[in-house]
C-alpha cells in the first residue's frame, strides 16, 4: 500500500467573504465546493482547488466569524507549500502579490513565501515532478504561471525523531534529509517537514492549520486505518464525509493527520462539474437543515459570476 502524496490541507479563516477574495481572486484557485462542516454544520468549510477540485490542490478552510488571529507553535504545521513551473512564474507572484499589498521574503533555493491577510504562511516552490499539473482558469493568472498543487507542508516540531517510526515504518514515507520526508505513490508525491518550534506556545484561530490530510486508494482504506490502529496511534474508525471517507489521528509531534480517499464522483457527485462550488452543497443528513443554515452562514458571491 501507498499514499498518493497530499490529499488536503484544511485551515481556520474568521472572515469567509475576504477568505474568498485572496485565495479566488488573488492567488487563481477555484471554489470547488460550498459546504458545511460536518461536526458542526453552522461553520463554512469552504474549497479550493483546480479546475476538477483535485486531491493534491485542495486547500480548505472552517469559517468561525470573527476568530481570533492564531499562533502557529510546537505540534502544529505552519507553512503550505505550492507548485509553480519555472522561475519566471515566481516573479510574476512576487509582482502580483505586491500589487495587493502582500510582502513577500525570497525563501531557500529560490523560493517565494508569503502570508495570506490571516497570517497564514504559503511558499512557492520550483520543481521539476512527475505529477500533472493542477491548475485553475483565473481570468488574470496566466496558466504558465498559475498554481500547480502542493509540493508539500512544513510544521512545527520540538523533538521530531519522534515521529519518524510512525511517518517511515507505518505510513511509508521516505526520508529526504534532515527532518523532512517525501509521501509519494504512483501518481502524485509531496514533503512533510519539521522545523524547530518558536518560544512562544501555539494558539489554533484564525490563520492557522487545522490538519493535514494525506490521499489513499479507496480499495486500500480500511487497511491503512488498521495499520494505523497496530501503530499505537489510535486512529478514528473509517467516517463518511459523503465526498471522501476519512480517517483521524494524530502524529506523534501533535499534528492532527487524516487520511482521505480518493476515487468517487468526487465534489462533481451532487453538482454540475461545470458548476461546483457556485451554490451551499450539504451532505443528504443536512438536507433538511438547509433554511436554517442558509440563514446562519456568512453570505458569499459567487466568485465566477
Amino acid at each position: 500500500m501507498r499514499l498518493e502524496g497530499i490529499h488536503h490541507i484544511t485551515c481556520v479563516t474568521g472572515d469567509a467573504p475576504a477568505n474568498v477574495d485572496f485565495y479566488v481572486r488573488v492567488l487563481g484557485l477555484r471554489l470547488v465546493k460550498k459546504t458545511v462542516n460536518q461536526d458542526d454544520p453552522t461553520v463554512y468549510h469552504l474549497f479550493y482547488a483546480d479546475e476538477a477540485g483535485s486531491a493534491g490542490a485542495d486547500l480548505t478552510f472552517f469559517e468561525y466569524p470573527g476568530a481570533r488571529p492564531g499562533r502557529a507553535g510546537d505540534g502544529m504545521a505552519h507553512r503550505v507549500a505550492w507548485r509553480v513551473g519555472h522561475a519566471d512564474a515566481l516573479a510574476f507572484w512576487v509582482e502580483r502579490l505586491a500589487a495587493e499589498g502582500v510582502g513577500t521574503q525570497a525563501g531557500e533555493g529560490g523560493s517565494v513565501r508569503f502570508a495570506d491577510p490571516e497570517g497564514l504562511e504559503h511558499e512557492l516552490i520550483v520543481e521539476d515532478v512527475p505529477d500533472a499539473p493542477l491548475v485553475a482558469d483565473a481570468p488574470d493568472v496566466p496558466r504558465e504561471h498559475a498554481l500547480r498543487g502542493f509540493a508539500g507542508v512544513r510544521a512545527y516540531a520540538s523533538e521530531p525523531s519522534r515521529g519518524a517510526r510512525l511517518l517511515e515504518e507505518t505510513l511509508g514515507f521516505r526520508r529526504l534529509g534532515g527532518e523532512a520526508w517525501e509521501c509519494r505513490g504512483s501518481e502524485r508525491g509531496g514533503f512533510y517537514a519539521y522545523d524547530a518550534p518558536p518560544p512562544e506556545r501555539g494558539r489554533p484561530g484564525a490563520g492557522t492549520v487545522h490538519h493535514v490530510a494525506f490521499a489513499s486508494p479507496l480499495e486500500e482504506h480500511e487497511g491503512w486505518q488498521q495499520r494505523v490502529a497496530a501503530s499505537g496511534a489510535r486512529p478514528t474508525p473509517v467516517i463518511d464525509r459523503y465526498y471522501f471517507r476519512s480517517v483521524y489521528f494524530r502524529e506523534p509531534s501533535g499534528v492532527l493527520f487524516e487520511l482521505a480517499t480518493l476515487g468517487g464522483a468526487g465534489f462533481a457527485r451532487d453538482e454540475d462539474p461545470e458548476h461546483i462550488g457556485e451554490g451551499l452543497s450539504l451532505p443528504p443528513n443536512y438536507e433538511p437543515m438547509r433554511a436554517r443554515l442558509e440563514q446562519v452562514l456568512t453570505p458569499l458571491p459567487d466568485p465566477r459570476a
